[in-house]
C-alpha cells in the first residue's frame, strides 16, 4: 500500500496553517457585519486566526491546489451553474405542465484526490436539481439524483466534463 502524497500527510502549522481558511472567515463576518469599522475589522481578524486553529482537528491534513487559474474557472462554470439551475428548478416547480423526469445517475469517478471527491460533491449538491448521495469509493462512483433527466448518460459525461475535470487539474 502507498503512502498518500507528502502535502496531504503535512498537517497545517501555526496561526496562517490555513490561510484561506482564515481570509474566507474574516470576510465572511465582515458580510455578516455589513461593517468595515475598526472594531468589526478586528473581530473578523481574531476569529479569522482562532476559528481554524480551534477546528484544525477536524479538519484533516491541507490540500494543495496546484492550479489558480483551473480553481478560477471552476468557481466561474459553478456560479453560473448555479444560476441556471436555479431558473431551471423555478421553472420546472411553477410551470402546472411541467413534468420532471427524475433518476438516479451512477458518475463513474477518475478523481482520487479526496479533498477533491469532497468538492465534486459539495458542487453537485450546491447546484439546485441534483443532490450527491453516496460516494462509493469500492465502485469509483458518485450516486447522484437529478430532479429531472432525460439522458443519465449525457448527464454523467457532463459533470466528469464540467466537474471533475478541472477538479484533477486542481489537485492532481
Amino acid at each position: 500500500m502507498s503512502s498518500p502524497p507528502r502535502e496531504l500527510r503535512q498537517p497545517a502549522r501555526g496561526w496562517f496553517g490555513r490561510p484561506l481558511l482564515s481570509a474566507t472567515i474574516a470576510v465572511c463576518w465582515l458580510l455578516l457585519q455589513g461593517s468595515l469599522e475598526l472594531p468589526h475589522l478586528l473581530a473578523a481578524a481574531l476569529i479569522g486566526l482562532v476559528v481554524p486553529r480551534l477546528v484544525a482537528p477536524f479538519l484533516g491534513p491541507r490540500a494543495r491546489i496546484r492550479s489558480a487559474r483551473a480553481a478560477t474557472r471552476l468557481v466561474l462554470v459553478v456560479l453560473y451553474d448555479i444560476v441556471i439551475a436555479n431558473l431551471t428548478v423555478a421553472w420546472i416547480v411553477l410551470n402546472p405542465r411541467s413534468q420532471p423526469r427524475p433518476a438516479w445517475v451512477p458518475v463513474p469517478l477518475d478523481l482520487t484526490h479526496p479533498t477533491g471527491m469532497v468538492l465534486l460533491a459539495t458542487i453537485i449538491t450546491t447546484t439546485p436539481g441534483t443532490v450527491s448521495c453516496v460516494i462509493d469509493e469500492a465502485k469509483r462512483e458518485i450516486l447522484v439524483h437529478a430532479l429531472d433527466c432525460d439522458d443519465a448518460a449525457a448527464m454523467a459525461a457532463e459533470i466528469k466534463r464540467r466537474y471533475e475535470a478541472p477538479l484533477m487539474e486542481i489537485f492532481g
